[in-house]
């Protein structure tokens, strides 16, 4: 992954956000490396950094699905040779659907194929569509193929359903479980004083983070910084809290994950990926910490046995 550069040969080309790299976006991207394979060209995908709704919209920050890394790293996972990412300014917002053709994708990047999906749009206003890209590719010398949209699939439906708490409704759009990244830190220490210690997961600004609630799913150190030997490519199935906690007043909202029979995880400074598979129940206040106590430990089992058999102790 890197920011866009001037190439020396030409390539296929994809363009767009693809945030969450969700099952629409899939197909498009898939197409656009079996393009490259076709012709013996190397797939490149063209994303944005930040999403150019907080630059055209400033304040809107619409919570994001992916982290540019996690972005990344799904997209190559579907077989794109690179994932060039151009920096999106006030600028390049204003720049016409022509411009952006000849500067980006014809002297930059030398696309000789550009795939992008059905309802593609681009240039100033977003006023440049489909039929404008294949326009301008004919005066470029790339060719233009849109590829029909996954019914029913989106990021803004995705973040919806994580609204609602709906993780199982998102999994289905993205085609996997939804994550949440951050750094493990400090919290008030009560799920370990409870027999249940969580990683206190501190997230990136404007994450989609699931509606509060328990859930299951598991929890993973990710090789971002300083990862311990021992926990590299190590995944532990789990139960994760979402919310205030409101049985203890005055605590800020949090996402903290307790991996199942593991009280010997020292992950504070850890970067770690918090993937949820099923929302258990809502937040509860509770009467008395013994009540508590025992609903964690329903909700453990029950985030056990939805895990079992895809966990890696």
């Amino acid at each position: 992954m890197g920011p866009a550069v001037q190439r020396s040969v030409a390539c296929v080309v994809t363009i767009g956000v693809f945030d969450g790299v969700h099952r629409g976006h899939q197909r498009v991207v898939r197409r656009a490396v079996a393009v490259a394979r076709e012709r013996g060209l190397r797939s490149v995908v063209l994303t944005f950094e930040p999403n150019p709704a907080e630059v055209v919209r400033p304040g809107s920050h619409p919570q994001r699905l992916t982290t540019l890394r996690h972005r990344a790293e799904l997209l190559t996972g579907l077989g794109v040779d690179e994932v060039e990412v151009l920096p999106f300014t006030l600028e390049l917002s204003r720049q016409s659907p022509a411009d952006f053709a000849q500067s980006v994708l014809a002297e930059r990047l030398r696309a000789a194929s550009v795939v992008v999906g059905a309802g593609f749009a681009f240039g100033h206003g977003a006023e440049g569509d489909v039929e404008t890209l294949r326009a301008l590719g004919d005066k470029h010398d790339f060719t233009v193929e849109a590829v029909p949209a996954a019914e029913g699939v989106s990021s803004t439906e995705i973040r919806a359903r994580l609204l609602e708490g709906d993780v199982a409704g998102a999994a289905a759009g993205l085609g996997r479980p939804h994550r949440v990244e951050g750094v493990v830190v400090r919290g008030y220490q009560r799920g370990r004083q409870l027999g249940f210690p969580t990683a206190n997961v501190e997230t990136p600004p404007h994450t989609a983070i699931p509606a509060d609630g328990v859930y299951a799913g598991w929890l993973q150190c990710v090789a971002v910084g300083n990862l311990p030997a021992a926990y590299e490519g190590r995944r532990w199935p789990a139960a994760i809290s979402v919310g205030t906690n409101p049985t203890f007043e005055g605590v800020p909202r949090t996402v903290e994950a307790y991996a199942l029979d593991r009280d010997d995880l020292e992950l504070y400074g850890t970067h770690v990926a918090v993937d949820f598979e099923a929302r258990l129940r809502g937040n509860t206040r509770f009467e008395s910490i013994e009540e508590l106590i025992a609903q964690i430990q329903a909700d453990v089992d029950e985030a056990r046995r939805i895990t079992a058999g895809s966990s890696q102790a």
